[in-house]
């Protein structure tokens, strides 16, 4: 096994399936099957899920409402998406805990570092929501600061590419795939892949990236044994 803890980010967008918007049961099945596969072999599993597919803060701010008022709306989604993959991982008989950024009892335990890593050691999955609790973040710079909190070996960027391409793939045919590149490289070419305060936080804490395709059943738990499934980011 080449990560025994990791920090899993999946983005509100991926659980609407093929609709356009909400959450696609089918999707919501595979990831927490693909989660479990992954705990059957003694990984200790953190999840950070986005709340795109219900509601953006940017968006709000774009359309004239409050920019703060906007984010903790996202914040709440982000709890709703939580609670989903909640339910169907424990469908699928693995035990976990939901902690949150903001306080919502009873829904949630508020978020602490001593608590999250105790319930990963016991083997609990342990999903994280409501961003940082704080207005101005993404999502994306609160896996991070999860992941350097619970002392994970690496952020699992799942998206529906399988890597960080020269280009955006889906729109040049021309564009090739980065198996490794370094933090440096990353700014150099200005790719986007996490917004700027998410990577610099994990350049910083020296914490390695791998994005790849999380919609290909199977990958998460190649990616977590050893193969090379992806990109990855880190020092060079």
């Amino acid at each position: 096994m080449k990560f025994k803890r990791i920090l899993l980010k999946l983005s509100g967008e991926a659980l609407m399936g093929n609709q356009q918007y909400g959450i696609d049961p089918a999707m919501l099945t595979m990831y927490a099957r693909e989660i479990r596969s992954v705990t059957e072999i003694g990984t200790q599993v953190a999840v950070v899920i986005g709340g795109g597919n219900i509601f953006r803060g940017m968006q709000g701010a774009a359309k004239g409402m409050d920019r703060v008022q906007g984010d903790y709306m996202g914040m709440l989604a982000t709890v709703i998406n939580s609670m989903a993959i909640q339910a169907e991982i424990e469908k699928q008989g693995i035990p976990t805990r939901l902690l949150s950024g903001i306080v919502i009892d009873p829904i949630a335990e508020s978020m602490s570092r001593r608590k999250a890593i105790s319930y990963l050691v016991e083997g609990k999955v342990v999903i994280i929501a409501a961003g940082t609790g704080n207005p101005f973040f993404t999502t994306d710079t609160a896996s991070a600061l999860r992941a350097v909190e619970i002392e994970a070996d690496v952020i699992l960027k799942g998206t529906r590419v399988d890597g960080i391409y020269t280009a955006d793939p889906e729109k040049d045919p021309n564009a090739v795939k980065y198996d490794f590149i370094s933090y440096d490289e990353v700014y150099e070419k200005k790719l986007s892949i996490m917004d700027l305060t998410a990577f610099t936080l994990c350049r910083e804490n020296k914490l390695p990236i791998m994005v790849f395709n999380m919609n290909e059943p199977g990958n998460l738990l190649k990616l977590v044994s050893g193969e090379k499934i992806g990109t990855l980011v880190s020092e060079g």
